[in-house]
């Protein structure tokens, strides 16, 4: 990193978008090309849950333990190449990972300046019983503080994922607070590179169109000093960097054309995208504003206990078969006097008719109980199920042992003034440097009245999936979920924009009925972004439906059939 005022791009990569991706993701970027700057996203809401509990049965836990021994390689790869390393990965103790990096730097004899990020955790604060973690999502202030101060490593705690960038690159430009479209580029480049290889080719809707997938390089942004940016990955490496994938990581779980954050808030309806050779992909034209005068907080707390049980139906009278296992469990357990608060059964009819294979001729019958108390979940329920193996209908199987049941976690987001969140950037000669908030705007409407293009003229249609002429992309955003919709070519954006409304939407996906749902248009994108509130539950922890991270809504709304004009297909 060359300092305020250079005019050079800021190569930023990433090598992580979860705790528990690629391991050797850290290796292969530090040698696959050159890099300024290497960031790892280890968090999410579920993983706040997971570092909480392992908190509690260690203080000196509560952060990412895989990236220590990423660093065992890494950390030599780093300082022979030059690259700094920005990382989330200290999760609930930052401080404790700051320590246990330079006390692995001491034992592998690289010398390294370690500064971390803290200020986040609040959940000393009154938030109600059972509070977990609470923490609020800091900007990239700390970060560039800790950068600006010559740090090698900087650890943080619960930052938004794009600040990851956003730091490095206000450091590197030296720019203001108030530099809000720069600040949005490298936000908006920030949200394309936070969860890794969903970049290059990873999940998306498309992947037969772009050769060998199986093992897609991790992606890297050349910020420069406007805020443009250019995606690309390292030489050799597999999946692809297209307009079409960088297209479906902007629109992942966002939640509509204004996107807040503690830094600024970008306006996704402006962003602008173009080919910029072989596997590379620019992103200009980001406007931004001011950053909400609240910062969101991340709570988690447990939310009592779960057990599942999952009965396989096969062959004739499916139906029927459900019928009488439900009235038959539901009496066992109504005589015990031990019936849980939440009891709900899903029939899943993946079943043929005249099937050559007897699972293609099964259904899944699945039983999801809960309560505040472990046993009104565990042997009350397990025992019924194992008790009517010989005593219900024909073919009774499961798909596995019934188990004694597990907790389960609940997240929910709150709002705080900004001003009232004390952020400190820990330097790496001790110092203690309180970062305030930059200037913000008051709270307001977050929708944006985008522009329709002109619909196609009325022409002869045909039946077929939506996904022929569509990509999407669908994600969780606390207990709500999002799905990102767009089109291929101008003609299907005339289309889609007019035929796929909230009304539609509904209809495709009836799971969606009696929520909330909110349509955005992003015209840039050939966009629609739908948000779907309560659709999740209270959260992923809480395993509220069959896909509990909404991952996969996106291409069971693609497979859903429509009538499409011919000339699209």
């Amino acid at each position: 990193m060359t300092g305020p005022g250079s005019v050079a791009p800021l190569r930023i990569g990433n090598a992580s978008g979860f705790y528990g991706d690629r391991f050797e993701a850290v290796r292969e970027m530090l040698t696959g090309g050159p890099l300024d700057v290497l960031t790892g996203d280890y968090l999410a809401e579920l993983t706040m849950l997971i570092l909480g509990r392992d908190r509690l049965k260690d203080p000196r836990l509560g952060y990412a333990r895989t990236f220590l021994r990423q660093l065992e390689e890494g950390l030599g790869l780093a300082v022979e190449r030059g690259v700094k390393i920005v990382t989330n990965a200290g999760g609930l103790n930052p401080a404790g990972l700051a320590d246990a990096v330079r006390e692995l730097s001491e034992r592998v004899g690289v010398p390294v300046r370690v500064a971390h990020v803290e200020g986040d955790d609040l959940v000393g604060r009154e938030w109600g019983e059972g509070v977990l973690t609470a923490n609020a999502y800091l900007g990239g202030a700390g970060i560039a503080a800790c950068l600006r101060a010559g740090a090698d490593v900087v650890v943080t705690g619960r930052v938004t994922d794009a600040a990851l960038v956003s730091g490095p690159a206000a450091a590197h430009f030296g720019w203001a607070a108030d530099d809000h479209d720069r600040l949005a580029g490298a936000v908006v480049a920030g949200h394309v590179l936070e969860c890794g290889a969903q970049a290059t080719g990873g999940n998306y809707a498309f992947f037969e169109e772009l050769g060998d997938v199986r093992r897609p390089g991790f992606p890297l942004a050349e910020v420069r000093a406007d805020g443009s940016a250019v995606i690309t990955k390292h030489p050799g490496t597999g999946g692809a960097v297209t307009v079409g994938t960088v297209t479906a990581q902007l629109l992942y779980e966002t939640a509509g054309a204004r996107y807040p954050g503690p830094d600024v808030t970008a306006r996704l309806d402006t962003v602008r995208l173009a080919a910029d050779g072989p596997d590379r992909v620019r992103i200009e034209g980001v406007r931004g504003e001011a950053p909400p005068a609240t910062l969101k907080v991340g709570l988690t707390r447990m939310g009592g206990w779960r057990n599942e049980v999952v009965f396989v139906l096969t062959g004739l009278d499916i139906e029927a078969k459900a019928e009488l296992v439900r009235g038959q469990l539901t009496e066992a357990l109504e005589r015990a006097g031990c019936r849980p608060r939440e009891v709900t059964w899903t029939l899943a009819r993946t079943d043929h008719a005249d099937a050559g294979a007897q699972e293609e001729a099964s259904a899944l019958l699945r039983l999801v109980v809960r309560d505040p108390e472990a046993e009104a979940v565990g042997r009350a329920v397990s025992g019924a199920a194992v008790e009517l193996a010989l005593a219900s209908y024909p073919g009774f199987h499961v798909t596995a042992p019934p188990g004694k049941g597990a907790p389960y976690g609940v997240f929910e987001a709150a709002y705080v003034p900004a001003a009232d969140v004390r952020q400190v950037a820990v330097l790496p000669d001790g110092a203690r440097v309180a970062v305030a908030p930059g200037p913000a705007s008051a709270d307001g409407p977050d929708a944006v009245a985008g522009e329709l293009p002109e619909p196609l003229p009325d022409g002869p249609v045909r039946r077929a999936p939506l996904g022929r002429v569509a990509g999407a992309r669908s994600g969780d955003k606390g207990g709500s979920a999002n799905i990102g919709v767009w089109a291929r070519t101008a003609d299907g954006w005339r289309w889609l924009a007019h035929a796929l409304t909230v009304e539609r939407l509904r209809e495709l996906l009836p799971e969606t009925a009696g929520l909330a749902v909110r349509r955005e248009v992003l015209p840039n994108l050939r966009a629609l972004n739908f948000t779907v509130e309560g659709l999740l539950g209270a959260g992923v922890a809480s395993q509220a439906r069959f896909d509990p991270q909404a991952k996969a809504l996106g291409e069971w709304l693609r497979s859903r059939h429509m009538e499409i004009p011919e000339v699209l297909l």
